[in-house]
C-alpha cells in the first residue's frame, strides 16, 4: 500500500494510492503519523473514499520526523566517481526539520551560494523505537519507504570536515510524495533509482548497488541515535551527481531547473528550484 499525505483548504488530509490518484482515508486512519506509529490501521481502501485526481493532489510532508539522518557514500560507485573510498562503516550526518519539504514545493536556493547539486536516495521511514537493535530485529521497526533528493550546496559542504553546512538549508531535503509500506517493497533487490533535471535523466543505478543495506543502516544507526517512529533515513545516492564530473564541465544546478527523482515501485517526486 502506498500513503501520501495532501493538503486541502489548509488542512492535512491522508491519502492512499489508487489508479489515477488518491482515496482520501483520513476519516478512517486519522492521520499518517498514527498510521505510522501504529495507532491505526488500514487493509483495504473503503470504498466510500473520496477520490482526488492526481491533478489536484497538493502534497504535504511524509512526515514530521524528529530526526533526519542521512547516509554519505552509501553506492560504491559515487564514492569512485567522488574520488572517496568506499567507507568501512556507514558515514552519517543529519539534515535539520526545516530541510524536509514535500513534493510540487518550489525550493529556494540561497543566493550566496552557487555550487548546488542533486543526490537521488531511496529514504526509509521509521514506524518503531529502535535503539541498539540487532541487524534482525531492524526490519521490523521500518514502517516504509519513500524517494528523496539530498540537495547539497557543494561550495560550503567542503569547508570542514563536517557536511552539515553544505546539507541543511531549508528544503534542502524535499521527500515524497508517497510511502510504500514494507511489505510491498523489497529493499534488497534491484529497485532501480533516477534523478532527472529539465526531462533529462542524469543518474540511473539501482539499490542493490548499495554498500551497507537498509537493515545495516538501522541497525548501525539504532547504536548512536534512538531512533523514532516518523524519523527518516536517506540511504546515499548512486553514481551521476555533477560533483563526479571533471572540473570544468560541471554545470551546477540554478533557479529554474526542475528536479525529479524516481524510484522503481515508489513514484516520483519533483520540485522546481527558485
Amino acid at each position: 500500500m502506498k500513503y501520501c499525505t495532501f493538503i486541502v483548504n489548509g488542512k492535512e488530509r491522508v491519502g492512499v494510492a489508487v489508479p489515477g490518484g488518491a482515496a482520501d482515508v483520513t476519516e478512517r486512519v486519522g492521520s499518517l503519523g498514527d498510521v505510522i506509529r501504529g495507532v491505526t490501521s488500514l487493509e483495504a481502501v473503503p470504498e466510500d473514499a473520496a477520490f482526488v485526481p492526481e491533478s489536484e493532489l497538493v502534497f504535504g510532508n511524509v512526515t514530521k520526523p524528529g530526526k533526519l539522518l542521512c547516509v554519505g557514500l552509501n553506492y560504491r560507485s559515487h564514492a569512485e566517481e567522488t574520488g572517496g573510498e568506499a567507507p568501512k562503516e556507514p558515514m552519517f550526518f543529519s539534515k535539520f526539520g526545516d530541510c524536509l519539504c514535500p513534493s510540487g514545493h518550489p525550493v529556494k536556493l540561497p543566493e550566496w551560494q552557487r555550487c548546488f547539486d542533486y543526490e537521488a536516495e531511496l529514504v526509509i521511514v521509521m514506524g518503531r523505537a529502535a535503539y541498539h537493535i540487532s541487524p534482525e530485529e531492524a526490519m521490523d521497526c521500518v514502517f516504509g519507504y519513500t524517494c528523496g533528493n539530498d540537495l547539497s550546496a557543494r561550495d560550503c559542504q567542503f569547508i570542514t570536515s563536517q557536511w552539515l553546512s553544505g546539507k541543511s538549508f531549508p528544503d534542502f531535503a524535499p521527500t515524497g510524495p508517497w510511502i510504500v509500506t514494507a511489505d510491498s517493497f523489497d529493499p534488497d533487490a534491484a529497485n532501480g533509482i533516477f534523478c532527472s533535471v529539465n526531462g533529462e535523466r542524469v543518474q540511473a543505478g539501482d539499490t542493490s548497488d548499495m554498500l551497507f543495506s537498509c537493515r545495516e543502516i538501522v541497525s548501525r544507526a539504532s547504536r548512536y541515535f534512538r531512533l523514532e517512529p516518523g524519523d527518516l533515513i536517506f540511504t546515499g545516492t548512486p553514481a551521476g551527481v555533477i560533483l563526479g564530473r571533471p572540473k570544468g564541465t560541471r554545470v551546477w544546478l540554478r533557479p529554474g531547473d526542475t528536479v525529479s527523482v524516481t524510484i522503481e515501485g515508489i513514484g516520483t517526486l519533483t520540485n522546481r528550484l527558485i
